[in-house]
């Protein structure tokens, strides 16, 4: 929340946000599905999975980044819970990735973690594995302001696209700025 702040307030001219929010006075242009990961003590029962799915991680206790860091994907989380008839234990919040991890190590609970930050850890003692709860997948998008009139900035952001999101068609000017 703090990056989508920093666009509206013009502190920086773009971002890049999983799950941004729905507002009127940003432009969120997605390049990247946005899975959720779930980081597990080694030993955990679901460790070995193929497939994880939020009911694995029933019986523990949650790290979670805290509700204002991320909203939308906190309340994803717990919806999805709901929705599966999961009472998460007592939530632990984390305020940075490195954070959570440790908090696994010290068998603590489960972290659940977005795909920017996930992937790259692999310390001794936990395994970090896909949720594949579809509802759980989200999409990392280039934000600016909707009032955007730089076209240097909707340059790099079409720049961007094309290096980090092949899979895209090239924008055009009106695509960027109506994007929502």
């Amino acid at each position: 929340m703090e990056s989508v702040h920093s666009v509206l307030v013009g502190e920086v001219n773009l971002a890049l946000v999983t799950a941004p929010p729905q507002d009127a006075q940003i432009t969120a242009v997605p390049f990247a599905p946005a899975p959720l990961y779930a980081v597990l003590p080694e030993n955990h029962p679901a460790a070995h999975k193929e497939r994880l799915v939020l009911h694995d991680l029933a019986k523990d206790e949650w790290i979670l980044f805290p509700r204002r860091f991320d909203p939308i994907v906190f309340e994803a989380i717990m919806d999805a819970a709901q929705r599966g008839s999961i009472a998460p234990k007592h939530a632990h919040d984390a305020i940075a990735p490195q954070q959570a991890v440790d908090l696994v190590l010290e068998h603590v609970g489960v972290a659940i973690l977005t795909q920017p930050t996930a992937p790259g850890l692999h310390p001794d003692g936990v395994v970090v594995k896909l949720l594949s709860d579809a509802s759980l997948c989200f999409k990392t998008c280039v934000i600016l302001r909707a009032d955007n009139t730089s076209r240097l900035i909707e340059e790099y952001v079409r720049m961007f696209l094309r290096k980090y999101a092949p899979q895209r068609l090239p924008l055009k000017r009106t695509e960027l700025s109506l994007s929502a």
